[in-house]
């Protein structure tokens, strides 16, 4: 029980500095710092006097001293509150919403709601008193006054999606069968408190800053305005998704350390303890093995109830695969790891459909709202899945494969073994060698296509390099100084050189990406087979080449890769950009 409790501990904070933590950062450093309201529960004040937590008095209130400060337990009662509802709910969540006949996405709205309200709650006072009334019953004044961080971390807790490994999947595998046990309930709590350990530090140290620095506490009604205007802006991106992209940006430089860790020998051993000792076969195959082995029989894809991208929603059966090669990938939607590895999977899956390989997608869900078929089905589309997607929401098939994380992969040959898996991203180019490897095996005469990377490096070996629009990551870019994320009218140059791009109208440069505001317009010059954009908003973009508009494109919901050009061959072309205002345009890419 020891040795469990540690891997979750180890488990939990490596997962707390890992990317997929970021969105929650600001919420968490600016609620720890936010001086609570001095309520004091129901009496009223003489007539004449400004109430407590009135904008009046929250104006006319002298600056805390450093004693009363130091009281700030509102860190604590945020990370608190995050820790219960995200253990609670990922162990019980699946259970409560399937006995109470709801929706499999309604704890990510409760969440999403309540940080709407407690945003709102900050920057308007009459609202947080509200808030806090169901805390004024509780003698202790403190306890009154961090109510409504309690309550914020509570909401935090529902919409925490932290990067998957070992530890979370059995945690989230046992809550969703319903298989808890002493060793599972304390691999949870270890887990949580792993994870509550970076968060906590980070929201101490928004505590400090609004302690030490004195325009903070000098302006402490604007700090929590601010604070409140990011929460309420933070439930508005992870309703859209809009979060992703930024998470896919970014490496993800904890997986050696959780490999290292979540998934060594110890770990394994004890995280294989909590279930059963069904197809341990699997267990011959070590993770991403540079040579083909023999692995057992592969288990069957059990407990599907629905399939997406099949003729009619047919299930896929693997018996009446035998003969070709099948790639197995778990995968979950809203797993920033998972959509790294996609447009792999889907290359893969163009090459070698046609030469003996399928590809069936196991969706897993990590969370309840993952879930929703029809979630899946339109995050599928945006994604760009287009092969087999399976609906494991019980988790029987990745029960069947022994599977501990998001994305694995695993191999199948003509004869239905499993030759080979891959847990998390990487080796994708050793990943595609086993699959022809196993193509040849099944069919010694077949002629294969270069590999993807081959031939992706020969066709765009002169293309115009990847191009992010972004005021610090740009490259390429000529024309008017860009203003850092404020509007601003520019105008285009002269001349737009080869591999550069120049704004027209009016812009904002941002960080993850540029707004198009009046009469917005781009040039660039390119040389390339196509040109593709990554979009989101609500309007049209018209795409001219050299002068002609060749075609216009609808943008509508979060950022998805749009094709400008589709040409036959490579050539050098200007490119011309018009968008309606409120289009976000993110990254260019050539091919």
């Amino acid at each position: 029980m020891i040795t469990l409790v540690l891997i979750g501990l180890l488990g939990g904070l490596i997962t707390a500095v890992s990317p997929c933590i970021l969105p929650v950062l600001p919420v968490v450093f600016l609620a720890g710092g936010s001086t609570p309201q001095k309520t004091g529960g129901p009496p009223r004040p003489p007539r004449g006097q400004a109430e407590p937590g009135s904008e009046q008095a929250l104006d006319e209130r002298p600056a805390p001293a450093d004693s009363s400060a130091a009281r700030n337990r509102r860190p604590y009662a945020v990370v608190a509150g995050l820790v219960l509802s995200f253990s609670f709910f990922t162990l019980l969540g699946v259970t409560i919403i399937s006995a109470l006949g709801l929706p499999e996405d309604v704890l990510r709205w409760v969440g999403l709601v309540l940080l709407v309200l407690i945003g709102a709650s900050l920057v308007f006072p009459p609202l947080e008193r509200l808030l806090e009334r169901p805390f004024a019953r509780i003698p202790q004044r403190q306890v009154n006054r961090e109510g409504g961080a309690f309550v914020l971390g509570l909401g935090l807790g529902l919409l925490y999606v932290p990067c998957a490994g070992p530890v979370l999947a059995a945690i989230t595998v046992a809550g969703a069968r319903g298989q808890l046990n002493l060793g599972i309930v304390a691999l949870t709590v270890s887990f949580a408190v792993g994870t509550a350990l970076p968060l906590l530090v980070f929201a101490l140290a928004g505590r400090q800053v609004a302690q030490r620095v004195s325009a903070f506490r000098k302006r402490a009604r604007g700090v929590r305005i601010v604070g409140g205007v990011v929460m309420m802006a933070l439930a508005l991106a992870l309703a859209f998704n809009l979060t992703d992209a930024l998470q896919r940006a970014l490496p993800d430089y904890t997986s050696t350390a959780q490999k290292k860790i979540e998934d060594s020998d110890v770990a394994r051993q004890k995280l294989s303890g909590l279930y059963d000792d069904s197809n341990k076969d699997l267990s011959r195959c070590e993770d991403g093995s540079e040579q083909l082995r023999s692995c057992g029989q592969a288990p069957p894809i059990d407990g599907i109830g629905t399939w997406l991208n099949t003729p009619g929603g047919q299930p896929v059966d693997l018996r009446q695969e035998r003969g070709k090669v099948v790639l197995v990938d778990f995968w979950t939607y809203s797993c920033i790891n998972c959509q790294r590895s996609l447009p792999y999977v889907k290359a893969w899956y163009r090459t070698y459909k046609d030469y003996g390989l399928d590809v069936i997608g196991v969706h897993s869900p990590e969370f309840a709202f993952e879930k929703s078929a029809s979630n899946v089905a339109d995050q599928s589309r945006k994604l760009g899945v287009t092969y087999p997607v399976a609906l494991d929401n019980k988790l029987t098939t990745w029960n069947n494969y022994r599977n501990r994380f998001w994305p694995a992969k695993y191999l199948i040959d003509a004869h239905g073994t499993v030759r080979h898996f891959k847990f998390g991203e990487g080796q994708y180019d050793q990943t595609e060698d086993l699959i022809r490897t196993l193509l040849k095996q099944a069919d010694p005469s077949v002629q294969l296509p270069p590999k993807t990377g081959r031939r992706d490096a020969q066709l765009t070996r002169d293309r115009t390099p990847e191009t992010y629009l972004s005021n610090l990551r740009i490259s390429g870019y000529t024309g008017d100084p860009l203003l850092d994320d404020k509007p601003k009218k520019y105008r285009l140059p002269n001349e737009v050189p080869l591999n550069r791009l120049a704004l027209d109208g009016t812009w904002t440069a941002g960080y993850q990406y540029f707004t198009a505001g009046d009469g917005a317009r781009l040039a660039f010059t390119y040389h390339a087979k196509n040109a593709n954009l990554v979009l989101a908003g609500k309007g049209t973009v018209t795409v001219l080449v050299d002068g002609k508009a060749v075609r216009t494109v609808s943008v509508h919901g979060t950022p998805t890769l749009h094709r400008l050009v589709d040409d036959t061959s490579a050539r050098t072309a200007r490119l011309e950009l018009r968008f309606t205002p409120g289009i976000q345009a993110y990254a260019f890419t050539f091919g």
